[in-house]
């Protein structure tokens, strides 16, 4: 796991020589090569590649992207992030060369194919390469010069690259403008918050950079003398504050653009806070944004900022008054999920000043009389708030925004004080905080605090971006009075729910003192919650499909008068075929846009009520397409469906007595799993009485989980309640695509009973499965295909029967001798001991007659002889063994 940007992280993965351009990218300093970058649409861009040699022999790979027209264009330096290269920032470089700048990339030391030490961004080192790239800009005649060795000059990054641009801005004034972006302050607060190790974080960090020995000496030893002790010391402080823009905040006078995630237990947003207020104190413009993402996932609204910082750019960098640079403050809100494709859908808040931490702040009474609790020997194991440098792999901290996470505190381990309920509607905008007082059987408590939004009734607490706050009570032997400052969240608190404030002794991230100690907690005051109150949210925009939607409508009904179509009249039903379930004759549908190329061809069977039909077939069969038209969800291009007699077609009104679940079902996020299932019935206009609820719920077999909100289900949870949705009515043909994905093994076998228990009755199934164990313990009968074709149809027993290898019981033991005749006999091609008898596999020509024949004249005491042949041999035996 690396710093960088996760939306970039891919980019490092490409083959380097993709940027060598043959043999010559990698040049000495001073030469260059140049090259044509985009065509067409945008402005060409061109960029060269050369290495530059700092004044310590240190060797910095770079790219220079330029607009294609002449004159001079303010620059931009683009810093990538911790463990990546320029490489990472070349697509954002091009963007901006398109726009009218003169972009220069660099691969910071230690980095890419530059040499050199990691110093994490020192000024003697990382930061002094910087001045040396910005004289190099001076001398280029493409750039424009505020005056002689001095470029109009801007600078963006994220998170390490985020954090040179502030540092750049402190120690070299030619610096007009920058944009850093989840990045942070004082490197020492964000590694030591409240005097606690981070200790995964700062892992993942030595880990980015290819190990200790790729760093300089002096952090390399801090490091390990930190990571052995669990506890930071002053000479640790000193060396990480030396190296962050804190050090040199009071030198910081360039409009700033500051981006900081909300999801992000690395730099949290106190971090961009403590910028924002001391470069605003030097009376800069300031610009924060919070957005949807950071160092543990979520939305990092790539395309948004990045047109932002090119506003910013275009305002303080050409003098563009017309440029809109945005407000003071935006802070974007999760506001559910989208059903269409179950993402989250993102908002905008904003205000005309930046509103702080601690704005607008309300006292929340909690109740919890003194509490004891244990920091166990070892600190393990250790309660769980995130899980730190895995955001990217899953977004796994945004999921707290929608009412799920990964938190978890151990019995014995913390205290917990709870709100009353609150009786309206709270939004918290900053940073909560309460004081507490702490006593240990140690010298010194650490403590990880952190609130909860606890929802009514059995619904899991949700901590807010999965942040907790460490801190580390010193002299708490005597009993200690501390005030905590929380982690900064936005998140709303709705009416009914409490919060919750945990004092937890362990935390996975951070390191805890290994010796046992006993914690006592009382509160000493309320909790405070900042509420930001002039922070407003923008009213939703109206869909897209609310303007075109009529239009579409109108210009379609107009064409449909023009050309006087008509729709064509079902076919009459078929009265012979009233009591078949299915009948399918020669159905084929033919991929988009192709001629000869089918998902399915020719494809015929019936199925017969009492039947449960295993739909087989490997990837890519037809089987998925095949069941899409049997529910009239898209039209086959020949042939016809008849269920019960009557042709399907889109809307048919027979398709009433079909219930199915094909390619997973869609839910309401926000509704229960019990509401869900009510308001599909009330979908249909049918009674009721007729949903038959109580016996689909049974089979869901989702409990106390009904009546929480779907979007806490996991997927088995979900694919039980889509199964119970398709049952629904008890439906007399019941369709059922991959039903036994994400359950387990009791469930598995709970939904054969039931399919098998379903057919029974009357009624008739047809299950698409993988799982061939399955299908041969559940179907009855089977039907087989392959590259769209029918293989085989029929019982189940006839199809695994018709194999060349047989079982022959024995009423004793055979000998090793007599097992060496049989496999000598005519037809034979192998025979093997088993525990009940012999396993013969036949020659082609050789039959089970014979080989009985055979047997009894070699005296084989034979008690039953039949076919031993798996359905999954079967199975691959049918389609060649391309499944």
């Amino acid at each position: 796991m690396d710093l960088r940007l996760p939306a970039l992280r891919g980019l490092r993965r490409r083959p380097r020589r993709l940027l060598a351009a043959g043999a010559a990218v990698v040049v000495l300093a001073g030469a260059g090569t140049w090259t044509a970058v985009a065509s067409g649409d945008p402005p060409p861009v061109h960029r060269t590649d050369r290495v530059m040699t700092m004044g310590d022999g240190v060797r910095i790979d770079t790219s220079y992207f330029t607009p294609a027209g002449p004159g001079r264009h303010p620059a931009v330096l683009l810093g990538h992030g911790f463990g990546g290269s320029k490489d990472d920032v070349r697509q954002q470089a091009e963007d901006l060369a398109g726009a009218g700048y003169a972009v220069l990339t660099w691969s910071a030391r230690g980095f890419g194919r530059s040499t050199g030490k990691i110093g994490l961004n020192d000024p003697k080192a990382e930061v002094a390469d910087v001045s040396r790239l910005i004289d190099w800009l001076a001398e280029r005649p493409e750039v424009e010069l505020d005056g002689a060795g001095d470029p109009r000059l801007g600078m963006a990054g994220a998170s390490y690259g985020g954090a040179v641009s502030l540092l750049a801005a402190g120690h070299d004034d030619r610096v007009d403008a920058i944009a850093p972006a989840i990045t942070y302050w004082n490197l020492a607060d964000a590694l030591f918050p409240g005097g606690v190790f981070k200790k995964l974080w700062a892992g993942w960090f030595v880990s980015a950079g290819g190990g200790c020995g790729k760093f300089e000496p002096a952090l390399c030893r801090m490091y390990e003398r930190v990571a052995e002790s669990g506890r930071p010391d002053a000479e640790a402080r000193g060396l990480l504050e030396a190296r962050s823009p804190s050090s040199v905040g009071d030198r910081i006078t360039v409009p700033t653009l500051l981006v900081q995630g909300q999801y992000d237990s690395l730099f949290p947003l106190d971090q961009a806070d403590a910028a924002a207020r001391t470069i605003r104190a030097n009376g800069a413009p300031v610009g924060v944004d919070w957005i949807a993402g950071g160092h543990d996932g979520g939305d990092l609204e790539t395309g948004r900022i990045q047109a932002r910082v090119r506003s910013w750019f275009d305002r303080h960098l050409k003098n563009d008054t017309g440029a809109g640079t945005g407000p003071a403050f935006r802070v974007t809100r999760t506001g559910g999920v989208d059903s269409t494709d179950g993402r989250a859908t993102l908002r905008g808040a904003s205000a005309d000043a930046y509103p702080g931490l601690r704005n607008g702040q309300r006292s929340i009474a909690l109740s919890g009389g003194e509490q004891r609790f244990e920091n166990p020997a070892g600190a393990g194991p250790p309660a769980v708030s995130s899980l730190p440098g895995l955001g990217g792999f899953g977004s796994l901290a945004q999921l707290s925004s929608l009412g799920a996470g990964v938190s978890l505190d151990l019995p014995g381990q913390h205290a917990r004080f709870d709100s009353a309920p609150l009786e309206s509607d709270l939004r918290i905008t900053g940073s909560p905080t309460v004081t507490v007082r702490i006593t240990s059987t140690s010298d010194d408590a650490v403590l990880f605090a952190k609130v909860y939004d606890v929802g009514p009734g059995t619904a899991r607490p949700v901590l807010p971006a999965q942040l907790v706050q460490p801190v580390r009570v010193e002299g708490a032997r005597a009993g200690k009075e501390v005030t905590l400052t929380l982690p900064a969240i936005d998140h709303e608190v709705r009416k009914g729910h409490r919060l919750r404030l945990v004092l937890a002794s362990t935390d996975l991230g951070y390191a805890s003192p290994a010796a046992p100690a006993r914690y006592t907690a009382a509160l000493a005051g309320d909790l405070k919650v900042p509420t930001a109150p002039r922070v407003t949210t923008a009213a939703a925009p109206l869909p897209a499909w609310v303007w075109w939607l009529p239009l579409t409508g109108a210009a379609i009904a107009l064409a449909l008068l023009a050309t006087a179509r008509r729709r064509t009249a079902a076919p009459a039903p078929d009265p012979e075929l009233a009591d078949v379930p299915l009948q399918i004759t020669g159905l084929s549908k033919r991929y988009a846009g192709s001629a000869d190329r089918y998902a399915v061809r020719d494809l015929s069977f019936r199925v017969e009520r009492g039947q449960v039909l295993g739909l087989l077939g490997p990837n890519g069969a037809g089987k998925t397409t095949t069941l899409r038209m049997l529910m009239g969800l898209i039209r086959p291009d020949d042939g016809e469906i008849r269920v019960f007699g009557h042709a399907v077609r889109p809307g048919a009104p027979v398709l009433s007595r079909v219930g199915a679940f094909v390619e997973g079902a869609g839910f309401l996020p926000h509704l229960s799993g019990r509401e869900n299932l009510e308001l599909y019935w009330r979908a249909t206009g049918r009674p009721p009485e007729d949903a038959h609820l109580d016996e689909a719920l049974e089979i869901a077999g989702l409990g106390d989980a009904l009546d929480r909100a779907v979007r806490t289900y996991s997927q088995g949870m979900r694919q039980r309640l889509a199964i119970a949705q398709a049952m629904l009515g008890l439906p007399d043909l019941l369709i059922l695509d991959e039903p036994a994905n994400g359950l387990d093994p009791p469930q598995i076998r709970e939904m054969r009973e039931v399919m098998i228990r379903y057919a029974a009755g009357g009624r008739t199934v047809i299950v698409s499965s993988h799982l061939l164990a399955e299908v041969e313990q559940s179907c009855t009968h089977l039907v087989v295909m392959d590259r769209g074709r029918l293989v085989q149809a029929g019982p189940v027993g006839e199809i695994v029967g018709s194999g060349d290898t047989l079982l022959v019981g024995t009423a004793t033991p055979v000998e090793e001798p007599v097992v060496e005749k049989v496999a000598a006999l005519p037809g034979v091609a192998s025979a093997a001991r088993t525990e009940d008898g012999l396993l013969v596999r036949l020659e082609p020509g050789g039959t089970a007659r014979d080989l009985v024949v055979d047997l009894v004249r070699l005296e084989v005491p034979v008690s039953s002889v039949g076919p031993h042949r798996r359905l999954e041999d079967a199975f691959l035996t049918l389609i060649g063994g391309s499944a």
